[in-house]
């Protein structure tokens, strides 16, 4: 895929509304106007090794994330059935968006030409963006690591609490 978006900081992100595992709709926009600045990150699937670590960092640090007004949203493009067993079993705390069509990991660049033991593939690359009120992205990266990758994004948005 030659047209892959690549998106980078001081860009606007791509809006959306998109549905979560538990049918609650989430605008981008209206997102933003409330004034919250939002962390999208792609995962590739749920109740997998990484994901899971991944999910339950955020999880962890959820706490630290609301206190300075970050709304965490996944993406993967698992069904809402698998969306529901990985959020109960992992008990996660923040929602998990459907994107089973790939039309926000299209969006925003994150389904890709993968490599694995030779042979190539489409798939998610795990990638993290922050799109502060304005709609901008603050913070856009792709193919991060799933373990340890929360505390280095909080560094980066230099979040202290």
């Amino acid at each position: 895929m030659s047209d892959t978006v690549n998106l980078e900081n001081g860009q606007k992100a791509p809006t959306f509304c998109m549905t979560d595992s538990d049918g609650n709709m989430h605008d981008l926009e209206a997102i933003n106007a409330s004034g919250k600045t939002v962390i999208l990150y792609f995962y590739p699937r749920d109740s997998t090794p990484g994901c899971t670590v991944q999910a339950c960092d955020f999880r962890d640090q959820m706490g630290r994330l609301n206190n300075n007004q970050y709304l965490v949203l996944g993406v993967s493009v698992d069904s809402a059935e698998s969306h529901q067993n990985f959020i109960s079993k992992q008990q996660l705390n923040f929602p998990l968006l459907l994107d089973e069509d790939k039309t926000l990991h299209n969006a925003y660049g994150t389904w890709r030409t993968k490599m694995n033991y030779g042979k190539e593939y489409m798939g998610c690359a795990r990638s993290t963006f922050v799109i502060n009120p304005q709609g901008d992205l603050i913070f856009a990266r792709y193919n991060v690591k799933a373990k340890n990758h929360v505390e280095m994004l909080i560094r980066e948005l230099g979040i202290t609490e």
